[in-house]
């Protein structure tokens, strides 16, 4: 999906970041973005829940959703966003350099955004395909069927909770609803994610493979067994739009989008099985579903061709 960038020096390569300037020449960028990755997890994850059992209790249940809405909330802000934007002015001299909101033209969102489009059906058919030989080798091999039932388990209490946060009785509850969910999970893990983290690996990897990895720790961040590789190549597509783009605003308005239309579909339609991940294909259906799924695929890459073509011309 990248360009290789072997060589941060080499001129022609107009979409690079310029390199960072640190503000000790020691340390490395590396060391930084694992530090992002590590004090995310921290904070957000153990500090975060901590605090969520100091003030709810062990029984999460029977807190009322709005203060579990604003805990999220005050989570997302202060032990993601936050913590990015210290790390930044830390590590690095310009913090706009590492936190880059340069205004793209709409030519690059519709270009990203369509791929979104694509990308969204095309995750969900990977699902159907990936737990259909789950299951099925669940049944003939034990130590599947043990794994199994213990992904089962912490899927069970991750789509419970989130399915709890798109419950809304009213208008107003569910604009704050959008807030909670899509809004500012999309500016913090953003900021913290492709800005922060993937900005520092980028001083010393190649772009793919500074996306990549900072995409496969944005998928166990959100701790969904089943959801572990869609939310990976969802991250690299944010990625390469945020590389691409060379700002945070797109993969800002991706995030959005994708957490935005769970939100208005599940309301629309109603039915819990639009935020499950262990969802399963009929054996009937199977064909069909490998069928579309390679339809998709064949759309998805002739549209990272033309995303790309689109940047060689610009460059030019």
């Amino acid at each position: 999906m990248f360009e290789e960038n072997n060589n941060k020096q080499d001129s022609d390569n107009n979409f690079q970041f310029e390199n960072l300037e640190p503000r000790q020449q020691s340390f490395s960028p590396i060391f930084a973005g694992f530090v992002g990755l590590v004090g995310c997890f921290f904070l957000y994850q153990i500090v975060g829940s901590l605090l969520a059992v100091l003030i709810f209790g062990f029984d999460l249940e029977k807190a009322s959703i709005n203060s579990i809405r604003l805990m999220t909330i005050a989570g997302q802000l202060l032990f993601i966003l936050l913590p990015a934007l210290l790390f930044a002015k830390y590590f690095y001299i310009d913090i706009n350099r590492v936190i880059s909101l340069k205004l793209p033209n709409i030519k690059e969102i519709l270009l990203f955004t369509f791929g979104l489009l694509i990308l969204s059906p095309l995750l969900q058919i990977y699902l159907y395909i990936q737990n259909y030989y789950i299951e099925l080798l669940a049944k003939k091999v034990s130590v599947i069927k043990v794994l199994k039932d213990l992904l089962d388990h912490i899927n069970n209490l991750v789509e419970k909770t989130y399915g709890n946060l798109l419950q809304s009785s009213n208008v107003f509850e569910f604009i704050f609803i959008v807030f909670v969910v899509a809004v500012v999970p999309a500016i913090s893990e953003e900021t913290m994610f492709r800005g922060f983290v993937q900005r520092s690996f980028e001083q010393r990897l190649s772009p793919f493979l500074s996306s990549f990895i900072t995409a496969i720790f944005f998928s166990l961040y959100h701790f969904n067994p089943y959801g572990l590789i869609p939310l990976a190549i969802l991250g690299i597509y944010f990625g390469l739009s945020a590389y691409y783009s060379k700002s945070l605003i797109v993969p800002i308005i991706l995030h959005f989008l994708n957490n935005f239309s769970a939100i208005v579909v599940y309301h629309i339609i109603g039915s819990e099985d639009l935020i499950k991940s262990d969802v399963k294909a009929n054996p009937e259906d199977l064909t069909s579903y490998l069928v579309y799924f390679i339809f998709l695929i064949s759309l998805f890459v002739a549209l990272i061709f033309t995303i790309r073509k689109y940047y060689n011309t610009k460059k030019l």
